[in-house]
């Protein structure tokens, strides 16, 4: 028996792994340089530290995020973008420009009251 593919199209694995409110922001506060845990939490305003954790450990296991532990005292975490979290970055950058055009158009429209266009 012959399984059904549950996506027509690339979009849905895509926002599969990267899907929700965080993992694209993380994503894209660490495609420049590696950053530690705190540097994340204050890059990242409203998310707990509990949901931080939880979401870089899903990118860690799909292979976006690189999690390098040095072994000094006291103990130090830094995350990094991995090769294919990189090509991610590149696939959203324009999604990130679509998204401030949009954000400048409705803030235009609703201070002339009208909708978005």
């Amino acid at each position: 028996m012959k399984h059904a593919e549950p996506f027509g199209c690339g979009i849905g694995p895509a926002f599969e792994v990267i899907g929700g409110k965080w993992k694209a922001v993380i994503l894209w506060e660490i495609h420049g340089q590696a950053r530690r845990f705190g540097e994340l939490k204050r890059l990242v305003p409203g998310i707990s530290e509990k949901m931080l954790i939880q979401q870089l450990r899903e990118l860690e296991g799909h292979g976006l995020v690189h999690r390098n532990v040095f072994h000094e005292v006291p103990p130090r975490v830094e995350y990094s973008v991995t090769k294919l979290g990189a090509t991610l970055n590149e696939a959203m950058a324009p999604l990130a420009d679509w998204g401030e055009r949009f954000a400048k158009a409705a803030a235009r429209a609703a201070a002339a009251g009208k909708p978005v266009r």
